[in-house]
């Protein structure tokens, strides 16, 4: 499941006085994580990045998992309108920046936004003249 689809649907369906649990099968419930395994003799930091957009605006985050498992999330609200590849690139960068803050000298950068990991491993070039920036 892509994370965008989870991103949209907690958007959607906010956590109020009214929330109501949902009654949803999910076949492979016990799975709540994917990722890449990493040597235990090799620690590296992990950052997870997500952007999502709906009417009420343009959210990012993205958090950064030390190698001793230490958590560092961070959230922002855009305060422009923007497609979802450009949250995608601005909640990356936020990212990479927060990391650069830390001093981190090796990272596993992890997001669903097949379009801004190809680029960064230069196999898609953009045509888009607005993302050229984010090149």
């Amino acid at each position: 499941m892509k994370a965008q689809a989870l991103a949209d649907h907690l958007v959607e369906n906010p956590v109020d006085n009214e929330y109501m649990p949902l009654s949803t099968y999910f076949p492979d419930e016990e799975v709540n994580s994917i990722e890449e395994v990493v040597p235990n003799d090799h620690p590296v930091w992990k950052m997870y990045f997500n952007g999502a957009i709906n009417i009420k605006g343009v959210g990012i985050g993205e958090i950064l998992i030390s190698p001793i498992g230490h958590h560092y999330p961070a959230m922002a609200r855009l305060r422009f309108f923007c497609t979802n590849n450009t949250a995608e690139y601005e909640a990356c960068i936020m990212g990479l920046k927060m990391a650069i803050d830390l001093d981190v000298r090796e990272l596993l950068v992890m997001g669903d936004s097949d379009l801004l990991i190809r680029q960064a491993q230069g196999e898609w070039e953009t045509r888009d003249i607005k993302l050229i920036p984010y090149r």
